[in-house]
């Protein structure tokens, strides 16, 4: 009995690491895949912020954990089995579909770089929220108000999270339906939770800064803190504004990178070969050690320069096309609403 029991622990033993072998294959394979969706990380990362501006600072960390879980819902309950039946079911329209993300990623990029570079002009990106906390005429109630705050930063979330999950899929291998769902999984939670968790330093940080400026403790010390807590202040339009051009960057970047290896994919090889080319002679121009940085640097800048091309196609393409989509929502919200009486 004591050999059949050594028997069944070396058999469990075994399961064990096979077991532990799997889960460090997901968590590998959900890594990867969670960095090639960085472009779009960063975007919302830059984003979420406003979503919480000009309410009472006791309410920004409730604001930001419920439209942290409503990511979470979007991303594990529609988005994540939506992905997992069209691998299943569809596999041929992945790439299409990922080929119209990656044209969104480039016309919202390149219509936030058209902003900056020119103030005066109105956009039309679907990241901007919509209305102001201080500035609401229709909603005198505060509650009410946060209520359709959230509402529209998960509406937003939800672009964001579907970009996130599509680019995550194309990322991971083919194989068992098990394994993708776990490492989408991972991916929708450890994004979710990274992202949120920096917004909510981000959107606390200029009341730790106030705090740290009124520090009472004798020099040096207090001397200290009070100049970091006013470093903080005055640092903090900054970093959002450095999170918001990195974020423009790394969509247009990742976007263009998306089409070119759509085109690919459909026999297209030009232009994927020409960054390529691009990139090979970057790397070879300078000293070993920072070849593979310089090379990596001029790939993206390429796919940044094709995803502007892109953009800048689009823009005027989707503005035309806005009539249209105007209408569709005028016949829709009457059909909703009945027939006039």
């Amino acid at each position: 009995m004591s050999v059949g029991l050594l028997a069944l622990l070396d058999d469990i033993a075994a399961l064990a690491k096979v077991a532990a072998a799997s889960l460090d294959d997901i968590a590998g394979q959900a890594t990867k895949a969670g960095v090639k969706a960085a472009g779009v990380v960063i975007d919302d990362t830059a984003v979420t912020p406003r979503y919480v501006t000009g309410f009472d600072s006791s309410r920004e960390l409730p604001i930001i954990w419920r439209i942290a879980l409503g990511s979470l819902r979007n991303k594990l309950l529609i988005l994540l089995p939506a992905a997992l039946a069209l691998s299943a079911l569809l596999p041929g329209v992945i790439v299409p579909l990922l080929m119209l993300g990656g044209i969104y990623l480039c016309y919202e990029g390149v219509e936030k770089l058209f902003e900056a570079l020119f103030p005066g002009a109105h956009g039309h990106g679907t990241h901007e929220p919509a209305g102001d906390a201080a500035g609401s005429d229709n909603i005198g109630d505060a509650h009410a108000l946060e209520d359709e705050k959230i509402r529209g930063a998960i509406k937003t979330d939800f672009i964001l999270s579907a970009e996130i999950m599509a680019i995550s899929l194309a990322a991971l291998p083919a194989g068992n339906l098990l394994t993708q769902a776990l490492a989408l999984a991972l991916v929708g939670i450890g994004i979710t939770a990274g992202v949120y968790g920096v917004v909510a330093l981000i959107v606390k940080a200029d009341d730790a800064g106030l705090a740290l400026a009124r520090s009472q403790l004798a020099p040096p010390v207090g001397s200290l803190l009070r100049g970091l807590g006013r470093g903080l202040v005055m640092g903090m339009p900054w970093l959002l504004a450095g999170l918001a051009g990195i974020g423009t960057a790394a969509m247009i970047w990742v976007g263009g990178g998306i089409v070119l290896h759509g085109l690919e994919s459909f026999g297209l090889h030009a232009p994927a070969e020409f960054i390529h080319h691009l990139q090979e002679r970057a790397e070879h121009s300078v000293s070993d050690g920072l070849g593979g940085l310089v090379g990596w640097a001029a790939g993206a800048a390429g796919s940044g320069v094709f995803g502007i091309i892109i953009g800048a196609i689009a823009i005027p393409l989707a503005h035309r096309l806005a009539p249209l989509t105007g209408w569709l929502q005028v016949k829709l919200a009457r059909r909703r609403a009945g027939p006039a009486r």
